[in-house]
């Protein structure tokens, strides 16, 4: 197993997977706790559009997909609050329009299938330096801001009069999460795609549910999961030889199966010793 060290783009592989892995779950539990499960994939399509003017004006396409990304997070709030749009009415707009507007873009820049499907799937075997280091710089604020900006950004996602109420700047922390997620589908690009990366998400937070009580436990159990499962997927693909984005997104969800078996036995015992006499 060690041996994939001896190859550099695996060691990216493996960096890029332990940020990816860390900052998914760490913004994802605010985005289920606060009922915006799909803001991922509405995002990661919005980014795919990022991805294609990065293409088309020769920059570099992590920086145009995070700017574009954060653009739409903060067109969703706004349409959230100041509109009668809904939030999942505002996800579909923005989710057909990146898509559209990525996918015509791209053809414009003159790339084919395989360059859309670099940035759809993933393809974290092929990160270069500067990738990496952009990865490490995003993954390590979204998770420092996730962690240090708990209290209230759960306050948010759990009650947003009683938050107002307690002077808590609402509107605020909700175009800070949306932002965040933003910068995390950035994160995740190369390494789990444009089109998974809401499963990295979410996946690992509804496996942490199955055996945490509480907010603080479920949240940690959640980027636990997700370094595992990200660190795992790259080591299994590259031994098995199959896709490393798909390959993590697998393993979470076995790690969901895993943890749902473990509370049904646990809810068993309980229940068994409760009625013993």
């Amino acid at each position: 197993m060690l041996q994939i060290l001896d190859y550099e783009f695996m060691r990216l592989a493996i960096v890029a997977a332990v940020f990816t892995g860390l900052a998914a779950p760490a913004i994802g539990t605010y985005m289920v706790q606060r009922r915006l499960a799909l803001l991922g994939d509405g995002l990661g399509h919005v980014a795919l559009t990022g991805v294609a003017i990065g293409l088309l004006t020769g920059t570099a396409p992590l920086l145009t997909a995070l700017v574009v990304a954060v653009l739409g997070a903060v067109l969703i709030e706004v349409l959230r609050t100041f509109t009668r749009t809904s939030g999942d009415v505002a996800l579909a707009m923005l989710f057909y329009g990146g898509i559209a507007g990525g996918v015509l873009l791209i053809g414009l820049a003159g790339e084919g299938a395989a360059t859309l499907n670099r940035y759809l799937f993933g393809s974290i075997t092929t990160v270069t330096p500067s990738d990496v280091t952009i990865v490490s710089v995003l993954g390590v604020v979204v998770v420092a801001l996730c962690l240090l900006l708990a209290p209230q950004l759960f306050a948010v996602c759990q009650d947003e009069e009683h938050a107002r109420v307690c002077g808590v700047p609402v509107r605020l922390y909700g175009v800070l999460i949306a932002v965040l997620a933003a910068a995390t589908i950035t994160v995740a690009m190369r390494t789990v795609g444009l089109l998974l990366v809401s499963a990295l998400m979410v996946v690992p937070v509804a496996a942490a549910q199955q055996v945490s009580r509480s907010f603080r436990s479920t949240h940690l159990a959640a980027m636990a999961i997700g370094l595992v499962t990200a660190v795992s997927g790259v080591v299994v693909s590259f031994e098995a030889d199959t896709a490393p984005g798909p390959t993590i997104v697998l393993l979470a969800l076995v790690a969901f199966a895993l943890a749902a078996v473990l509370r049904g036995v646990s809810v068993g015992l309980r229940r068994r010793s409760v009625r013993s006499p």
